[in-house]
């Protein structure tokens, strides 16, 4: 007798339990989530199924004829935030803003929340993070009072969803997308599965009731946006809110944007009363002094589009240690250990090796980019000959192993700000195109023209250890 073939219904299926990954057969590991050891057998395998055409929602459109009026930014009253955006919030768009624990994402969300609730637009902020007292005395401190602001405790989805069906608000602020599970999915809150279930009811009835939804995201410890990369995908605006604990600075950039741009940068300064945008924030990056003091170099940085006047610092001591120390604060050691290389093999500065170097940037700010590379060369050796640069002096431009000084982009919009804010003098690359009226800009090819800058009595350098001819 032949035995009998085991129907469909009859053959177990396996799924995964961190991302509902669903197969016929088990694996040891998932390759949706690449978790090891989640895959369990759960029941029959699943029915082949296949869609019909059905009804359509709405009929298709030549492109031209398409009411883009729909899809037109408001305002969410700061300013900052809207630079980033692209003009504000459009209806119907999700927004995951992701930053580091304490850096002042709930604070800024707040008082977004707040600035956006009117008469005709209510804004519906639920916190899954704190309680509504806790919220509330944040809004307190921050005067982030509105009678068009409805504030819920939730981490239900379900409760959430009927919250949107009582309030019906145009804004949603969820802090955070994290802390909220389904019941009808297995896992617990902040699993690959929840992520993706809450996200996607999220998105769906922002779609629907053309809801602007502003959702908070945790990172890891590496900075990137926990959770599935499927959530990235899923929103329209993905936002990074940047910023080092102990300053006032904080950034806000685009890394994602479907209505604008994502070279924008918002600048905000945090203090006792709540966050501020900064239209002019180059003021903290500067320290103020009635005379240039040696190992000193201002810049001008780019963050996305917009300039901002920073500066380097540097100081070397006398090292105790047979292994001289190397500390750099706002800037990549890599970076300050070239530009000590370049210095003594280019620039014949020979006491740099020996002591003890500390770099570091006023503010907060975080200089990566390679324009800043000529401020941190010409800082060191101020700092190595004890001797200021003159005053009102900035420097742009990435530095190269052989000496030379190469060109960035954006020369004229640096110098314009820096001509803006008073600067007179500025060292810069060969050819820097139009530069703005009253302005002195000396161009250097090298490291050799860039020294030259220092007054001439520190350009003498003690006689190098090696015999070597200077």
């Amino acid at each position: 007798m032949a035995a009998r073939t085991k129907s469909a219904k009859d053959r177990p299926s396996y799924r995964c339990t961190e991302c509902g990954w669903t197969t016929a057969k088990w694996l040891g590991r998932c390759p949706e989530c690449q978790a090891w050891g989640t895959v369990e057998e759960f029941g029959g395998a699943p029915a082949v199924r296949t869609t019909a055409a059905g009804r359509v929602s709405t009929a298709a459109l030549p492109i031209g004829q398409v009411d883009s009026r729909q899809a037109t930014a408001r305002p969410t009253g700061v300013g900052e935030l809207d630079r980033v955006l692209g003009g504000g919030l459009v209806p119907g768009a999700v927004v995951l803003l992701a930053g580091e624990p304490g850096v002042g994402k709930s604070t800024l969300l707040l008082d977004v929340a707040a600035k956006a609730a009117t008469d005709e637009h209510r804004t519906l902020y639920v916190t899954g993070e704190e309680s509504a007292s806790q919220v509330r005395m944040r809004a307190d401190r921050i005067r982030a009072i509105s009678d068009h602001l409805y504030l819920a405790a939730e981490t239900d989805l379900s409760a959430v969803l009927a919250h949107l069906d009582a309030v019906k608000p145009s804004l949603l602020v969820l802090d955070s997308v994290q802390t909220v599970a389904s019941p009808e999915i297995e896992g617990a809150p902040g699993g690959m599965a929840q992520v993706r279930e809450v996200a996607g009811a999220l998105i769906r009835a922002s779609k629907e009731r053309g809801m602007s939804t502003l959702l908070v995201g945790h990172v890891t410890k590496d900075g990137a946006i926990a959770g599935p990369r499927l959530l990235e995908h899923l929103v329209d605006v993905v936002l990074s809110f940047e910023g080092d604990r102990h300053a006032r600075l904080r950034l806000v950039r685009g890394i994602k944007n479907r209505y604008g741009a994502t070279d924008e940068v918002g600048c905000f300064e945090l203090h006792d009363e709540g966050i501020t945008g900064l239209a002019d924030p180059s003021g903290l990056f500067l320290t103020r002094r009635a005379e240039p003091v040696p190992g000193t170099c201002l810049t001008v940085t780019l963050e996305g589009k917009r300039p901002l006047v920073a500066e380097v610092q540097a100081l070397t001591v006398d090292s105790q240690i047979p292994s001289p120390r190397r500390t750099t604060s706002g800037l990549e050691t890599s970076r300050v250990s070239m530009m000590l290389a370049v210095l003594e093999q280019r620039g014949r500065i020979s006491s740099l090796g020996k002591r003890d170097i500390y770099s570091a940037t006023v503010g907060g700010v975080k200089l990566t980019e390679p324009a800043a590379d000529l401020a941190i060369a010409l800082a060191l050796a101020s700092a190595a000959s004890d001797t200021p640069l003159p005053k009102n002096l900035v420097a742009i431009g990435e530095v190269g192993l052989a000496g030379e000084v190469r060109r960035v982009t954006g020369v004229q919009r640096r110098l314009a700000e820096a001509h803006r804010l008073g600067f007179t003098h500025a060292l810069v690359p060969t050819d820097p195109g139009k530069v703005p009226a009253g302005m002195k800009v000396t161009e250097v090819a090298d490291m050799g023209d860039a020294l030259r800058a220092l007054p001439r009595r520190t350009r003498a350098q003690a006689p190098r250890e090696d015999g070597a001819r200077r």
